[in-house]
């Protein structure tokens, strides 16, 4: 069992910073008036595990920050992350 949660820390830590990554090189992108990387991408790398990645990336860069699918969607991903979470850790016990 203590194998199996060193791999989910392992998957979460890398969407996160994927999610984060995503987030700074979609605001140097538009800053630079290059190609995009499409929304549906952000939130995908978000419902996938990246939430808090994304969500620290938008306070970081000041990025997507005026979407409501994102200065919202994001942190209901996040919550309803956390509380699959704590569900799947009560239920283990």
């Amino acid at each position: 069992m203590r194998y199996m949660y060193c791999g989910v820390g392992a998957y979460l830590l890398l969407a996160n910073l994927v999610g984060y990554f995503l987030m700074w090189s979609d605001k140097r992108k538009a800053k630079l008036g290059k190609w995009r990387i499409p929304e549906s991408k952000l939130i995908l790398i978000a419902l996938l595990g990246g939430s808090i990645g994304v969500l620290f990336g938008m306070k970081k860069f000041r990025h997507k920050t005026k979407h409501a699918k994102f200065y919202i969607g994001i942190p209901v991903i996040f919550f309803i992350q956390i509380v699959m979470t704590v569900m799947i850790v009560v239920h283990s016990l």
